[in-house]
This record gives C-alpha cells, structure tokens and sequence, in this order.
C-alpha cells in the first residue's frame, strides 16, 4: 500500500510524504532483527532516492494496545509481563496523538526527516503501580524470562508457524515486545512540544477509559 501511494505522490508531486510508519526507530536496528522493521527499511531506501520530502513519525507502541491487542497486561491473571528488565522504559502514544501531531507536521513546510513522540514512558513495574490504581486491584510484575529466551522462542515459532504472509505472525509481535525491552526502542529528544495545544493521552487515561467502558 504504501508504495502504492508512493508512486502517486510521486506523479502529483506533493509538497510531503508522511510514510504510515507509526512505529518504533527502525534507525537504531541492524537488518535481520525485526521483519516489519526491515520492510520499513527497504521502502525507506526507495522513498530517499525520490525527490519528494519526508517526514518520519516515531511513536513507539500505541498506547490503545495495553487494553489488550499487546501482552503486557494480564488483566484476568492480575499481572503485568516483562521480558528481562521491568525498570526498562517504553513509549506509549494514543492513536487519535498520533494522528493529530501528524496533521499539523503535514501543514508544516520545516519538519525535519524524523519526528519523535510519545504520550507516556513507562517500565514495567510502573504499569503496576498505574493499572492497580486505576483498576483498585492488586497486579503484580510477572517475568516471562530473558531476552535471551525471547529471541530462543522468535526463532521456533517463526520455524513451526512462519505465517511469512502475514502482516502481525505471532514471531513477529515478540520481535517488537524484544526490541522495547532491550532498551534500544526507547524514544529520546521527543518532539512532542513541537505543536502547542496537543493534550497528550497517557497510559492512566487508556486504562481508566478501559475500566469506565
């Protein structure tokens, strides 16, 4: 899709192409570690040898996926999973952040090659103290192993199930779930004061709609 639209920018020459990457910086990953990473890589190379100007937008995870699309929280268990270190950062944004800090970078002739947002940074063990606040039940930290072991179970389950097609392969979420908590996803000199008046969405405010829903 995205080379789909590439290809019509190109024709009608806009001013700016804001890729769909809303994702993690796949600038500080080597080939081979994470496929969707990599896909993103490979259209980047064809996007920086056209002459249209870009703008890159890091966000990290979506903040709306700790309601229950990413494993991190286990509501029914009470528990709060981490691979390798729970005091490890990671970046949050709301969909609707993400989408509002992106029209007004589509208005703006100076962005830069690479933006970088985030509506909450939070470990582990500070998702605990959050979700059992706002929930009033007690969670707990649960540590599914080393990021050693991650990587070991990546590997069997791309051998057993490749799903190469797929867009989110099971393999393929544990790739992202090693890359944040490796430390090396994490957000630095964020650009979220770039546009004033966004009211950035925090991970309280996603449970705390989850819980009143």
């Amino acid at each position: 899709m995205q080379t789909v639209l590439l290809d019509a920018a190109i024709k009608a020459d806009v001013p700016r192409f804001i890729p769909s990457d809303y994702s993690i910086d796949f600038t500080k990953f080597p080939p081979g570690e994470n496929r969707n990473l990599d896909l993103r890589r490979d259209f980047h190379n064809r996007l920086d040898r056209t002459s249209l100007s870009a703008t890159t937008i890091f966000n990290g995870a979506f903040a709306d996926m700790l309601t229950g699309q990413m494993p991190l929280i286990l509501f029914k268990l009470k528990r709060v999973l981490y691979w390798g270190n729970p005091d490890q950062r990671m970046d949050f944004t709301a969909m609707d952040d993400t989408a509002a800090f992106t029209a007004r970078a589509a208005l703006d002739s100076s962005t830069p090659r690479f933006l970088r947002i985030a509506g909450d940074q939070l470990s582990a063990r500070e998702l605990v103290a959050v979700v059992s606040e706002v929930t009033g039940e007690e969670f707990h930290l649960f540590r599914a192993g080393g990021l050693g072991m991650l990587s070991t179970l990546i590997k069997v389950a791309r051998t057993v199930a490749p799903g190469e097609k797929e867009l989110y392969p099971a393999w393929q979420g544990m790739q992202y779930m090693r890359n944040m908590f490796d430390g090396r996803a994490k957000l630095e000199s964020l650009d979220n004061d770039r546009y004033p008046g966004i009211l950035w969405t925090t991970a309280r405010d996603v449970l705390a709609t989850r819980q009143a829903g």
